[in-house]
């Protein structure tokens, strides 16, 4: 394991303000030491907005819920990933039936993951979105069955997390980060805290 220092340091302390475990996951990678804070977002965004969009304005939801418990010397770091096909959002799905009908219209088809990031003290703004393509294979309706059942997916847009079951026998192509279709794309994290980088 390494325990060597990222090779830029943090004019601050960290905050991700997200409960997902995979977004945690992820971001201890960077060697950044943090703190995990949560807050309760609509996850609405206003009509007319197209999907980057959309998933920015959520992101930025997210920072705002949070920022009342930002102290001196902290700096927030808030995401959003949602699937898009054909300009139709696919959040997270209500129940099961509504997870299987999800993977139902991605099934044999390419969709859009975009993860958008924010970064802020309560002063200094910055944000970073990222897209990648991804086509699933023709999924038997009994193996969409099976993993929404045995891995309850309820939690993840688009009903599935590209790291499980499904992910490994069902996913044809990526194009682009993997990272943003787990839910956090490094790259985007370290260009947003570039304002908190000791040089």
């Amino acid at each position: 394991m390494v325990n060597a220092k990222i090779p830029f340091e943090l004019r601050g302390k960290l905050i991700l303000g997200s409960k997902s475990p995979r977004r945690n996951e992820l971001l201890k990678i960077l060697n950044i030491p943090f703190e995990q804070r949560t807050s309760e977002a609509d996850e609405v965004a206003p009509p007319g907005l197209n999907d980057i969009e959309t998933v920015s304005w959520v992101a930025r939801q997210k920072s705002d819920a949070l920022l009342p418990t930002l102290n001196s010397g902290e700096i927030l770091l808030t995401a959003d990933t949602e699937v898009w096909m054909d300009g139709i959002r696919y959040g997270k799905p209500k129940d099961m039936d509504d997870c299987q009908k999800m993977l139902s219209k991605l099934s044999g088809r390419r969709h859009r993951v975009i993860t958008s990031v924010w970064a802020t003290d309560g002063k200094i703004w910055n944000n970073c979105s990222k897209l990648t393509l991804v086509t699933f294979e023709d999924l038997p309706m009994k193996w969409i069955e099976w993993y929404v059942e045995n891995y309850k997916p309820f939690d993840k847009a688009g009903g599935y997390g590209a790291q499980e079951w499904i992910g490994h026998i069902g996913i044809k192509s990526i194009e682009g980060s993997y990272d943003n279709v787990k839910g956090l794309p490094l790259g985007a994290v370290i260009e947003v805290l570039n304002p908190w980088v000791i040089s």
